[in-house]
C-alpha cells in the first residue's frame, strides 16, 4: 500500500484555515469538511486510488465529516505544531482552494449531498463511511456525465495544469498522463 501524501488531516484542515485567512475568509466549520472530503476524492482520482491524507470520511446529515478533524476542531482551532507541506501538496490543496473555495458550506453541501458516494453511504445509516473507492469512481473522469443534479466536476476543471517550458521557451501547460480504464478483456477462443 502507498503512503499518504500528508502525514495528517489536522494539517490539511490547518492549511485551508490559514490560507481562507489570507484570503480575508472566515473558513465554517461545514466547508472545511467538504473542502477536506473534495481534496480525499480528487487526489484518490488523480493518483490511482491513493489516499491524500490517513482520514476516513462518514456520513452524517449534514454532509460527509472526518470525525477525527470534526472532534479536534470542535471547540474551535487547536494549537499544534503543523508540518510543512510538500510542494506537490501545497499546489494540489492550491487548486481545491480555487476551484471550491469560492462556494459557500451551504452550496458545496447541496451539491456533495447530491453525489452518490454520499447518497449511497447515507443509505446504509448516518456514521456510515463513505469508501475511497466509491469516492474515485465517481470523480473520476466520467463525473461531468453523471446524471445527478450538480454534478461533480471532471478532474480537469479542478486541478490546475503544471506549467512547463518548451525546447523554445515557450510556456506549455501540461497534466499527468492517466492511461484509460478498460474492462478486462474477454478470452478469445
Amino acid at each position: 500500500m502507498q503512503s499518504c501524501a500528508v502525514d495528517s488531516s489536522l494539517d490539511v484542515a490547518a492549511w485551508f484555515i490559514d490560507r481562507a485567512l489570507n484570503d480575508g475568509e472566515y473558513l465554517q466549520p461545514q466547508k472545511m469538511h467538504r473542502l477536506l472530503y473534495l481534496s480525499q476524492a480528487y487526489f484518490a482520482v488523480a493518483n490511482h486510488g491513493r489516499y491524500f491524507m490517513p482520514t476516513l470520511f462518514v456520513a452524517y446529515e449534514a454532509g460527509p465529516m472526518a470525525p477525527d478533524v470534526f472532534r479536534a476542531f470542535e471547540p474551535g482551532r487547536p494549537y499544534f505544531e503543523t508540518k510543512p507541506m510538500s510542494g506537490a501538496a501545497a499546489d494540489f490543496l492550491d487548486s481545491i482552494w480555487r476551484r471550491f473555495g469560492q462556494h459557500s458550506s451551504d452550496y458545496l453541501s447541496r451539491q456533495i449531498k447530491g453525489h452518490k458516494p454520499f447518497t449511497d453511504a447515507l443509505a446504509n445509516g448516518i456514521g456510515t463511511p463513505i469508501l475511497l473507492d466509491d469516492m474515485q469512481k465517481f470523480y473520476g473522469a466520467k463525473a461531468h456525465e453523471q446524471s445527478a443534479p450538480g454534478g461533480a466536476p471532471p478532474i480537469g476543471q479542478v486541478l490546475r495544469p503544471k506549467v512547463l517550458r518548451s525546447h523554445t521557451g515557450r510556456p506549455v501547460s501540461v497534466h499527468k498522463w492517466m492511461p484509460p480504464s478498460r474492462p478486462a478483456n474477454p478470452v478469445k477462443k
